[in-house]
């Protein structure tokens, strides 16, 4: 089921004193099809584009789209690959992190940020998040780090930046590559810095829903290292040092879809504009609900939010959930399943502390509808069915 069926879709246990919603007059929580909408048409003639040209693997527009994405964050390069995921995994091989060295990062992720560490055989050291912005708490680090620890990978999440500066800092002292997972903050900065610019790699996913987003799988891989850059393009195509000639171990065929770097060049134009849109919704969220008993997103002094989703935070949250889906609002969980409790990503992986808060969030965290398509008579339902929850309607 795709995405837009899965956020629609209505569960058949409706309270009697309620009438529901038909589903086409559903809010979804996300609707990547009405995003692209306005530039639907370049969208077309992108494509049109790469069809004509008639090269179907790299070349021209994935150079391209690498070169803008590059120039934009401030790094030296950018390398394309097939998905998010795929780029944790590949900047994790180019950075030397092997079969059993340990990776830092939170329990409270998607679960491809521990999936990532797995796939190279390496192991996940799992540490609690700070409870204001859900980001990996920097002061973890110091129990967590061991002889093996080659590599932290701090994800910035709902759009918030990790803090990176005592992060960052931490590495240098180690001697440990920090890895940026920015698939969720596209454009966020941390004290003017653009996330994925920060730490010795940064990477991107470009799903359908996120800030970038492709029309299908697609990530990207950024650094100020041209070697590491260098390292990257060889294991995205099978460890090829030049054509039919395989030079470094652990490569794969990861390479992004050329299509999809036409819609990513279309779309790197129009990402500001509809992260100053996610904004305008997160500040009428701030302001419509700031009298009610929830926890809202915060953002940090130095830090710009983007609003990837928009997190609220309740002890209520089954029972708030259940009263907006009556209403016809569809909501999302991120994340109900920590890693530490999923047990195809936590076998062996080691926690070097309780994960006190990321428990605490998992249990309370709900993701109501922001996206940039959403129009202002859908977010004023979302409001009214909160409030109406309080008593506040």
């Amino acid at each position: 089921m795709g995405l837009r069926g899965m956020a629609e879709n209505v569960p058949s246990d409706r309270a009697p004193d309620r009438v529901p919603y038909r589903v086409r007059d559903r809010v979804p929580w996300a609707d990547p099809g009405s995003d692209i909408v306005p530039i639907r048409e370049e969208i077309l003639a992108a494509v049109a584009q790469v069809l004509d040209r008639g090269e179907y693997i790299l070349g021209p527009f994935v150079a391209n789209f690498e070169q803008e994405l590059a120039s934009r964050l401030g790094v030296a390069a950018a390398v394309g690959v097939a998905s998010g995921t795929d780029a944790l995994a590949l900047a994790l091989q180019a950075l030397d992190v092997r079969e059993r060295d340990e990776v830092i990062t939170v329990s409270h992720t998607a679960g491809a940020t521990a999936a990532a560490i797995r796939m190279i055989g390496a192991i996940p050291v799992l540490v609690d998040i700070e409870p204001q912005t859900y980001c990996l708490d920097p002061a973890q680090l110091e129990r967590a780090v061991g002889p093996r620890t080659k590599a932290i990978v701090a994800v910035h999440l709902y759009g918030h930046a990790a803090d990176m500066g005592r992060i960052a800092e931490f590495g240098r002292r180690h001697a440990i590559s920090v890895i940026e997972d920015c698939a969720q903050a596209q454009e966020a900065t941390f004290q003017g810095q653009p996330v994925g610019s920060i730490g010795t790699v940064g990477c991107f996913s470009f799903y359908p829903t996120k800030i970038l987003g492709a029309v299908g799988d697609a990530g990207a891989v950024v650094t100020k290292d041209p070697a590491i850059a260098e390292r990257v393009r060889s294991l995205r195509t099978y460890g090829w040092s030049e054509p039919q000639f395989a030079k470094l171990p652990g490569g794969r065929s990861s390479r992004l879809d050329v299509v999809q770097a036409a819609i990513l060049s279309l779309r790197l134009r129009h990402v500001a504009g509809e992260v100053e849109r996610r904004r305008a919704i997160a500040l009428k969220y701030n302001k419509q609900l700031a009298d009610l008993p929830l926890r809202l997103p915060l953002e940090n002094v130095g830090c710009r939010h983007v609003y990837h989703l928009y997190v609220i935070r309740s002890d209520q949250r089954d029972n708030i959930r259940a009263h907006l889906d009556r209403d016809g609002v569809s909501t999302g969980l991120h994340y109900p399943y920590p890693v530490h409790a999923q047990p195809g990503l936590a076998e062996g992986a080691r926690i070097p502390a309780p994960l006190t808060v990321t428990e605490s969030v998992a249990r309370e965290v709900l993701t109501l509808p922001l996206f940039p398509s959403l129009a202002e008579d859908q977010q004023a339902r979302v409001i009214t069915s909160l409030r109406s929850y309080f008593g506040k309607a």
